[in-house]
């Protein structure tokens, strides 16, 4: 048995976010049309506070197949480690061969962007032009190249708690493929919000990070941070005025804080969410309605994402070579 094993920047160079973006397209076509086979995610409580996931996916239309390994163990940066270490196994559907192993945080990174720019090209305006980014890590910078790799994006607006991370990020992210050349430092949220036709959310906040009366109409809104039902990163307001589309009903009413907490406070209900994003992929469900319409779009993660991208990106590793082949 032969297997190619990708590093993180293997697996960047494999799959560039134009691929993947379509890959998480196909993903969602296939969630939202049930063509898609997703077990419920296993945990593992290992040794201390360490935690072992496994979240494998099957997609029927496009044969793409794969698990995700996930660990996080907090007490690792006392080690000099990562909290999180994760690994990708692509299979052959038909002989379950295993065919590559991939860098797992690089992939999860790349197809969460993605998944945000999936839902960018869908439902914000045509002319959208300008985006603020909350967040400064990993996530906001892919956040970043996906919506620039589906709208002409002409200014770009960072705001972080960690001045320091923010200053790096826009040095890093400023002129890389479509990113424009100047990023500049929101002062504060509201500055932030009130200048961008595109907002993404990418952080750990468990309280809102902006005033929702302060989005502009006609805003597209991708929140991507808060992953747990106690996590709201976006706040009522915001999702009372908006377009609610979601990649998964089912886990968005079981982990996006942003749509537990404003059902169980009475302020919106479970039927608010209007699609799927694959629905509306598919031509099941309406997108955008009108210019000035706030659309708003929840991505907690689902596997499908992992084994579309991790497919995509074997593909394109096959074709130029990259990774090393192992004999097991």
């Amino acid at each position: 048995m032969e297997l190619r094993v990708l590093t993180a920047e293997e697996v960047r160079q494999a799959l560039p976010m134009a691929a993947a973006i379509d890959a998480v397209k196909q993903a969602y076509r296939q969630l939202s049309a049930e063509q898609a086979e997703v077990p419920l995610r296993s945990h593992i409580q290992a040794e201390a506070d360490t935690v072992a996931l496994f979240m494998p996916a099957y997609l029927r239309t496009s044969k793409d197949l794969a698990v995700k390994i996930v660990s996080v163990a907090p007490s690792n940066p006392a080690r000099g480690l990562p909290t999180i270490h994760a690994l990708v196994v692509v299979l052959d559907p038909e002989t379950g061969v295993p065919l590559a192993a991939l860098e797992g945080a690089s992939l999860t990174a790349i197809r969460t962007g993605a998944a945000s720019g999936a839902a960018t090209d869908v439902m914000a305006r045509e002319d959208a032009h300008s985006v603020a980014i909350f967040g400064s890590g990993v996530q906001a910078r892919t956040q970043l190249e996906a919506v620039c790799t589906v709208r002409a994006i002409k200014r770009v607006s960072v705001y972080s708690l960690d001045r320091e991370e923010a200053v790096a990020f826009a040095q890093e992210m400023a002129g890389r493929g479509p990113i424009p050349t100047a990023i500049s430092l929101a002062e504060d949220p509201r500055q932030a919000v009130s200048e961008a036709d595109i907002i993404c959310t990418a952080t750990t906040s468990s309280t809102p990070v902006f005033d929702g009366r302060d989005v502009r109409p006609g805003t597209h809104i991708n929140a991507i941070g808060s992953f747990t039902p106690e996590m709201q990163e976006v706040d009522s307001e915001t999702i009372k005025r908006a377009l609610i589309v979601v990649d998964s009903r089912e886990a968005a009413l079981a982990e996006a804080g942003d749509l537990i907490i404003p059902i169980e406070q009475g302020e919106i209900t479970a039927e608010a969410i209007h699609a799927e994003l694959g629905e509306i992929l598919n031509g099941d469900k309406p997108g955008r309605s009108g210019e000035d319409q706030i659309t708003y779009f929840k991505s907690v993660g689902v596997a499908v994402q992992d084994a579309a991208a991790a497919r995509r990106a074997l593909e394109g590793a096959m074709a130029h070579g990259l990774g090393q082949r192992i004999e097991l």
